[in-house]
């Protein structure tokens, strides 16, 4: 509110606390009256003191001289002119210079000024004559109260009422403020205790309340107009996570498990953006802590991982001759001896001279593992029934040395262009490409030692590559891809000779981790074919289930491994590895078949004539038995020979 003698300088503070608010015109003035009567006299109110303290300022006003401070025995100020206070004169001016430090001394007291030309207010105090009559007020502006004049802001705060409850209040305020600031800083050397306890407070109020349906039906109208509050979402997830993982302590009365599994379905659908059927088997396949974890590992990208060729060169070169190039890369893993991770590169890594001579191939992590599983050996027979575009195949010929025969076969005719051009930049020469329908193969030819079988899959398990797999699959493209699966492994089977001497092994993968195309179809093959499951050869990875949901497998599916990204940082995928035992198809199929055309060329009998309705439905259950029962005997009436 008032101005200081010097207002470059600063109000002094002191260490760590803060600097007291200007108070009002009123209470400055206040501290320069003279104390009051001690009795016989009535208590001056605050309007009262103020009126006073004009009065006293009129009667004093007369010539202004000027005097320099401490001489004679009352007190003026500096000498200043009748512009008030609203400006200093040049005399003045020497004497606000805050180069020269001065002391100036009175006969009662003396006024310090310290070397910046501050006025120390503490020195300032009324003197009384003997007579008990006060001599002109200084104030801290360094002005006289000779002028009648006031600033526009003093006027402004002598009309106003003066409050002591407010000043109090004020200065009661701050000492809050300061005691907040010293228990909220804490000691060097002493750790805060009271975060736990904030922390459990935190929780307490903050737990975790389901939603009601009308709450859902406004967010879900409100999603039509806006984009979500993906924040808001991701901490509901969080939330209902904690109350799933302990249910029994942490749930609402009178909700269900249901309810806020198909809350966390929702809000992870609209966060991830999931279709609702995919998450449906997701959370089939994970528990909920692993589903976060998959969820959010497809979100980032797999590393660029590449496969030396070491028809050409050896990895040791390769890396050295990348790095030299700037690229930053390290050794795969322990279990490849090929491989290589790419972590950032200067240059183009598909680009590179390297590349373009053939001395690596780039092929993600998860394709090399059904060619270690295979295990090709030297001058064998292999086919790799859908080869497109030609990693898996070029490895098959790099761990053979350009040995043996392969045939690469792709139905897409398109696909095989850069299988062709991918053998050819990496120096394979003992490979054969054609383009037929796996299906087919037995007919076309047979009698290999190995078959590879990637088949064709729903793509689930490279959703980081491929964003569009969350939305665009349904039931039916699972259940399509599931029967051509059987189709292509029964001819996989087929198409391999048990009788090899190095060989009779087929390799079944897919890069999906969907069940209904996995171990379903595995365990589809185990039936129907004379093969059996056998160790794929490979030091990790993830058991397949043996057991889902309301299906049985056969026992041997834990030899089975389902790889998965949030685990093994790789593409999603499923490997299974058989061994053909036997070239003959089971006889229980050949009965099967025939009983099949047997039934379908009987003469089914014409039912009775229908006089009145059914009874119910127990005589109808009644006479299925005795159906079956006729056609069993015609049957066999059949299959006797006739007498001559």
């Amino acid at each position: 509110m008032g101005r200081k003698l010097d207002p470059t300088r600063k109000e002094k503070r002191g260490p760590g606390r803060k600097a007291r608010k200007q108070r009002g015109a009123e209470v400055e003035l206040a501290r320069f009256l003279p104390p009051e009567p001690e009795a016989g006299r009535k208590k001056l109110s605050s309007h009262g003191r103020k009126r006073a303290a004009k009065r006293r300022l009129g009667a004093g006003s007369g010539p202004a001289g000027k005097r320099p401070l401490g001489a004679g025995g009352g007190r003026e100020p500096a000498g200043q002119t009748t512009c008030g206070r609203s400006g200093f004169s040049d005399d003045n001016s020497k004497w606000l210079a805050p180069a020269k430090a001065k002391k100036i001394r009175s006969k009662e007291n003396h006024v310090e000024l310290s070397s910046d030309g501050e006025v120390e207010e503490s020195n300032w105090e009324m003197e009384e004559d003997e007579d008990g009559s006060s001599e002109e007020m200084v104030d801290d502006y360094g002005a006289s109260e000779e002028e009648e004049e006031l600033l526009p802001i003093e006027k402004a705060a002598l009309k106003q009422k003066p409050d002591s409850e407010d000043d109090s209040e004020e200065e009661e305020e701050e000492e809050e403020e300061e005691a907040a600031e010293t228990t909220g800083r804490p000691k060097m050397g002493q750790k805060e205790e009271e975060n736990p306890d904030l922390q459990l407070n935190l929780d307490i109020d903050e737990q975790f309340k389901l939603p009601t349906n009308e709450e859902i039906e406004k967010e879900d109208i409100l999603f039509i107009s806006e984009p979500p509050d993906l924040h808001t979402i991701h901490q509901r997830i969080k939330g209902n996570m904690e109350v799933l993982q302990d249910f029994v302590v942490k749930r609402e009365e009178g909700r269900t498990r249901q309810e806020y599994l198909a809350l966390l379905r929702r809000d992870m659908a609209a966060y991830y953006s999931y279709s609702d059927f995919l998450l449906m088997k997701l959370m089939d396949i994970f528990p909920l802590p692993e589903l976060i974890n998959f969820l959010e590992a497809n979100e980032v990208p797999r590393p660029v991982t590449v496969r030396t060729n070491t028809l050409k060169t050896r990895r040791r070169d390769l890396a050295q001759a990348l790095i030299n190039r700037g690229v930053n890369l390290d050794p795969l893993g322990k279990w490849s001896k090929t491989g290589l991770v790419i972590y950032d590169s200067s240059v183009p890594i598909g680009a590179t001279p390297e590349y373009l001579a053939g001395h690596y191939m780039l092929q993600g992590a998860s394709s090399l593992l059904p060619v270690m599983a295979l295990a090709p050996q030297e001058n064998e027979r292999i086919l790799d029934m859908c080869c497109a575009p030609g990693g898996k195949t070029s490895y098959i010929a790099q761990l053979m040395k350009n040995t043996g025969m392969i045939l690469a076969n792709d139905s897409n005719a398109e696909r095989l262009r850069s299988v062709v051009g991918n053998l050819h930049r990496l120096g394979v020469t003992n490979t054969v490409v054609s383009n037929c329908d796996g299906r087919q193969f037995p007919k076309v030819l047979g009698g290999f030692d190995r078959v590879l079988l990637d088949a064709p899959c729903s793509g689930t398990g490279v959703i980081s590559k491929d964003p569009a797999v969350k939305t665009n699959k349904d039931e039916k493209d699972i259940l399509r891809c599931a029967h051509l699966q059987k189709e292509l492994i029964l001819s996989a089977i087929d198409s391999v000779n048990a009788a090899s001497e190095t060989g009779g092994y087929i390799v079944y993968c897919t890069c999906s981790i969907m069940v209904e195309e996995n171990e379903w179809v595995v365990d589809y093959a185990l039936k129907k074919r004379n093969v059996r499951l056998v160790a794929t050869g490979l030091d990790f990875g993830k058991e397949g289930f043996t057991r889902f949901k309301d299906r049985r497998f056969h026992p041997s599916l834990k030899s089975t491994r389902r790889f998965y990204p949030h685990t093994h940082n790789m593409d999603g995928f499923f490997i299974a590895k058989f061994k053909k035992f036997s070239n003959a198809i089971p006889q229980a199929q050949k009965e099967a078949a025939a009983t099949l055309s047997a039934v379908s060329e009987t003469v089914v009998e014409p039912p009775p004539k229908k006089k009145k309705l059914e009874g119910s439905k127990a005589d109808k259950e009644q006479k299925l038995p005795q159906l079956t029962s006729k056609k069993k005997h015609s049957l066999q009436a059949q299959r006797r020979p006739l007498k001559a």
